[in-house]
């Protein structure tokens, strides 16, 4: 019996297991390193044969004369120009190609980026699914196919990288160019062999480290914290990938050196895990390496990647830490504007300026507001945006760059407003930031609407220098030293006028309460009132203004002050307040009045005379049957929220054609020791020979020699090194033309000299100043000024910015304040001022007196409580130390307390106001300049704006002319043509008697706060303002009227002094004060 083998020993393989028997990995490897160093064997055989070449032709120069020593050859001999060669063109295109400063080369690197990723992804897909060496037929393996597609594209890229290297040998050892050597060579030899080894594909991991360069090309990245933080991780994430391939080849392969039998089988993903334990030290011990190659490589990688980890990590965190949340970009929602704030943002200017703009009785509430400023906002201030966070929202940057403008989608906002700070310690500089804050935004986007807060009057110039900056688009400079002082002084003529108009530019809203006492009540029904501008109804056609002003009046409780007026020359429209009978209001003319809301304007919209003539209530009032849909304008043309202006054909006289005076009786009122006063080239205002400082400025220790009454001190605390103040907005409105020359008031400037030194170039040219040398505080030059005798004293400072206590900064007028009120002026005082100026009496031969022929027999108030005062504050909490008497809690808001209620403070927080109201009303802002500054125009700006100072020019009929224009003004009922209305009389009774009788229109009243006392009884002090009442108000003889008079009243009722005698009207007829 024949035996049967046996076979159990024997194992019959299977085709991979015997193809793998025979392992090539060397062969991957090796392309890798004959690629690599047949490279670096062409680069510096190159060099050597350039610099034996170089070598050559340096011998061939020297022996042709270039730079040799040959006594015959001429000193300098110039070299052949250098010829640009093919290679230097092929660098030159191949550096566009692979740089981010072409479209081509931009898309070129994100290719790149691109298919590296791809690649990367291919090799995890092998990972997971092959071994680290596999005999996969090449023709069959879709991913090899694909890899080596994306390797092809890979080696001319490297070839155009190589090309335009400037050092080729430094570019072979680039980490890019490492990781094409053991990427690439190896795709090609797998197809020879028909084998895949997974071997150095992982270090694609590195390209991650391109992220932020090709991020930074397609524009993503834009700040230095993003491009920061996106360097860090995505460095961190190329090392951690590829210590982890390392890992996964050297683990799963084996030690080569012990026949690849100490191996062990891990996941890429379970070396991806094992590399971030270790790197993180936590090393929980559950994977380790058991490869001699896998135990050096991480002795390596473990002091590289832990130091790189421990510093990374850090900065990483500290980055997203302090990453601000207000770092996004404005979304616009449909539907709604949104217009754009920066500038100087602190919780004191964005409340004040938000209060105004966000106010509840605002028509226009689809508008958002947007901020951006440098700094992140402070907890106070954060707290104010929750509160409105529908309304508002915050981002952190600057309109300086271009990329922030572009966050907060600048092209389609509305407006940009930009906020000035106010307390800055150089008022210039502060001006240049924003002017240039301007330029960027204007740069970025020209046909944006800005509107500019400036401190001082005469940057304004620079404005114009900007290409862009137009007037007519909308384009408005809110200087708060003009508007400031022009307030001041014309409550100089009206004593409260400043209170008043504070109280109609801002939105307010007012509760009456039966508990508050009557003049409270009526001092908030007059905070209610705003300007608001509408077009006039057909049914005005034909009428003069005062017939308007009246109709508006006494049948739509509205109050008309101005009309939009058109030149014949179809120059730029203008606007006249109170124009006078001359004027008759013509189709489509806007009106501007002083009403409690928009809504109530619209009644001289929609009046119409066949329809409304007999109406008693005014909600009946709205469009009617005879008023056709067609003509009714846009809403936002009739509300003033729209820059445009319509064209309108329609004509109304020239500022010269209202009225036309005799050149011989202007002349002969202006007539001043013989000699006619001199106006200035725009003819607004009265002008003089430049005079110099020392023959306008004196002190006490050489005597005051002027004796003065109803004269304006101005109570000045500044020195040599205090910012400008810009007196000059102060004197300006007082010196208007539409004063006869004997009207103007003597200005007393009592301050440090070698401050006005710094401004005299800009008072030069103003009459009647004078200047006292000392301090303010001192009571010996309040009573050398004869403060008891003036019209109005004025406190100001040039506040110091470096005060630590914000409290602070108005300490110097306050005391001045409370120490005018505590001085006393009787016949002890007067015997004290008497001897002071006997003492100087040997020097008043050498100035000119200074007398006022207004009330010079004025005897003056006894007690300096009654003094007529007006004090500026720099913060708004200090009105409380202005008047001890007062019942105000200490938080009360500015505007209901009793200083600020009567016309005693004013502090400059209430312009900021004024910005919402430009930006809601375009025209509002040139009525309240027209208003406050006695005639200030754009030609006078250009003037101002060489810096030559006000010019003197030649009385024409033209220029004489000009100054028929209204002024404002105060009449006191008791002492006046209106006496008979202070006894039993109703306000209504008033305005329409001074609207017809003299040309007079009323807009608020200065009534005693303690009605009770008699006149003698009664401070100064203690009056508070009443705007526009109702026509049913009842009068008191001792209540004064706010009124815009015109200036023909004088010529008007000279004729009529010479029939009637009485005492009482010639106050008025001769333009005197009436006060």
């Amino acid at each position: 019996m024949m035996s049967t083998p046996r076979l159990d020993n024997f194992t019959t393989l299977s085709p991979d297991e015997e193809c793998l028997g025979d392992r090539h990995w060397y062969a991957f490897l090796c392309s890798s390193l004959i690629t690599f160093f047949a490279g670096l064997l062409f680069v510096l055989t190159w060099r050597i044969f350039a610099w034996t070449l170089c070598q050559k032709t340096t011998k061939q120069n020297q022996n042709s004369g270039y730079g040799g020593s040959n006594a015959f050859a001429p000193a300098y001999t110039k070299p052949p120009d250098a010829q640009i060669g093919f290679l230097t063109y092929a660098q030159d295109w191949a550096g566009g190609m692979i740089s981010g400063q072409t479209t081509t080369g931009r898309i070129l690197v994100v290719i790149v980026f691109l298919m590296s990723i791809a690649s990367l992804m291919i090799y995890f897909v092998d990972s997971s699914t092959e071994a680290v060496e596999s005999c996969e037929n090449w023709s069959q393996s879709t991913t090899q196919q694909v890899d080596l597609c994306f390797n092809i594209f890979f080696m001319f890229y490297f070839f155009i990288r190589f090309l335009a290297a400037p050092d080729k040998l430094s570019f072979l050892f680039e980490i890019f160019s490492l990781v094409d050597y053991f990427t690439i060579p190896p795709s090609f030899v797998a197809v020879y062999l028909n084998r895949n080894w997974l071997g150095l594909r992982f270090s694609r991991a590195l390209r991650l480290m391109t992220i932020p360069d090709v991020l930074q090309y397609l524009n993503v990245l834009k700040t230095s914290n993003s491009i920061r933080l996106c360097q860090l991780v995505s460095t961190l994430i190329s090392v951690w990938f590829t210590g982890a391939g390392f890992i996964h080849l050297v683990e799963n392969s084996g030690d080569p050196f012990k026949n690849f039998e100490n191996r062990q089988q891990l996941s890429y993903w379970e070396c991806v895990y094992f590399t971030l334990v270790t790197m993180s030290t936590v090393g929980y011990g559950d994977i380790s390496c058991h490869t001699t190659l896998g135990r050096i490589f991480m002795i390596f990688f473990i002091l590289g990647a832990l130091a790189m980890f421990a510093s990374f990590i850090p900065e990483i965190i500290d980055i997203v830490g302090t990453r601000s949340k207000y770092g996004g970009s404005y979304k616009k929602e449909s539907g709604k504007r949104h217009v754009v704030l920066c500038g100087h943002i602190t919780y004191e200017s964005v409340s004040n300026f938000m209060s105004d703009f966000l106010h509840k009785d605002r028509e226009d509430i689809g508008v958002e507001l947007v901020i951006m400023n440098r700094k992140e906002p402070g907890l106070e201030l954060e707290g104010l945006f929750k509160r409105h966070l529908t309304q508002v929202e915050f981002f952190q940057g600057t309109v300086m760059d271009a990329n922030d403008l572009h966050r907060i989608n600048i092209k389609e906002a509305d407006a940009c407003l930009v906020l000035a700070d106010k307390d800055c310690e150089d008022p210039d500089a502060e001006d240049a930031a924003n002017i240039l804050r301007v330029i960027s935004i204007k740069n970025y986007h020209d046909n944006i609407r800005v509107i500019i807060q400036l401190l001082q009057y005469h940057n304004k110039a620079y404005l114009l220098s900007i290409p862009s900056w137009d007037w007519k688009r909308g384009d408005d400079a809110v200087c708060l030293a003009e508007l400031k002082l022009g307030f001041i002084a014309q409550s100089c003529l009206a004593p409260g006028f400043s209170t008043l108009m504070a109280n109609l530019f801002t939105m307010r809203s007012y509760k009456t309460s039966p508990d508050m006492p009557q003049w409270q009540n009526d001092y908030l029904r007059g905070t209610g009132m705003e300007m608001y501008t509408e077009y006039l109804s057909e049914s005005f056609v034909g009428l003069t203004f005062p017939e308007a002003a009246e109709l508006c009046f006494v049948k739509l409780n509205l109050l008309l002050i101005a009309i939009e007026a058109r030149r014949s020359d179809g120059s730029e429209n203008s606007i006249i307040i109170n124009p006078g009978s001359e004027i008759k209001i013509a189709a489509n003319i806007q009106g501007f009045f002083i009403a409690e809301s928009a809504d109530d304007v619209k009644r001289a919209f929609y009046y119409c005379q066949q329809c409304h003539h007999d109406v008693i209530e005014l909600r009946i009032v709205k469009r009617c049957r005879c008023r056709p849909e067609s003509i009714v304008p846009k809403r936002s043309e009739r509300i003033g929220s729209s820059i445009s202006r319509p064209s309108l054909n329609n004509e109304v006289k020239d500022f010269k054609d209202i009225k036309e005076i005799k050149p011989t009786t202007a002349l002969q009122l202006d007539v001043v020791v013989g000699e006619v006063q001199k106006f200035d080239t725009t003819s607004m205002f009265h002008w003089c020979p430049a005079q110099t400082l020392a023959s306008c400025v004196t002190d006490i220790e050489h005597g005051f020699p002027y004796v003065l009454c109803n004269h304006v001190v101005v109570c000045l605390f500044a020195d040599a090194h205090s910012p400008l103040i810009g007196l000059r907005n102060l004197v300006m409105p007082l010196r208007a033309t539409n004063f006869h020359y004997n009207e103007l008031k003597t200005v007393v400037i009592v301050c440090d000299k070698d401050y006005i030194v710094k401004e005299w170039k800009s008072l030069c040219n103003f009459p009647k100043i004078v200047v006292l040398n000392g301090s303010p505080l001192n009571r010996a030059n309040l009573r050398a000024c004869n403060i008891n005798l003036c019209d109005m004293c004025i406190i100001l400072s040039a506040r110091n910015s470096n005060v630590e206590d914000s409290n602070l900064v108005d300490k110097e007028a306050i005391l001045c304040s409370l120490n005018i009120k505590a001085m006393s002026f009787d016949e002890v005082a007067d015997a004290v001022q008497s001897l002071h100026r006997s003492a100087s009496g040997t020097m008043q031969q050498s100035f000119p007196q200074v007398t006022s022929n207004v009330n010079a027999g004025r005897r003056g108030v006894s007690s300096g409580a009654a003094v007529p005062m007006l004090t500026e504050l720099g913060n708004d909490a200090n009105v409380q130390f202005l008047d001890q008497d007062d019942e105000d809690d200490p938080g009360t808001e500015l505007y209901i307390t009793q200083p600020f209620a009567c016309g005693t403070a004013f502090a400059v927080s209430v312009l900021d106001s004024l910005m919402s109201t430009t930006y809601f009303n375009v025209n509002a802002l040139t009525l309240i300049r027209t208003l406050i500054t006695g005639g200030a125009t754009p030609e006078l700006e250009q003037i101002l704006a060489e810096g030559v100072g006000i010019t003197g020019g030649n009385s024409s009929i033209e220029s004489l002319a000009l100054r028929d224009r209204c002024r404002v003004a105060q009449i006191a009922i008791n002492d006046g043509p209106f006496a008979e209305f202070g006894v039993n009389g109703c306000y209504g009774e008033l305005f329409v008697y001074a609207l017809r009788k003299f040309g007079i229109l009323c807009f608020g009243l200065f009534r005693f706060r303690d009605i009770s006392l008699s006149l003698a009884q009664n401070p100064s002090g203690k009056r508070y303002v009443i705007t526009n009442p109702l026509g049913d108000f009842p009068l008191l003889p001792s209540d004064k009227v706010f009124c815009l008079r015109p200036f023909e009243i004088f010529e008007r009722q000279t004729t009529r002094r010479k029939r009637r005698k009485r005492g009482k009207l010639s106050n008025v007829e001769t333009g005197s004060n009436y006060d």
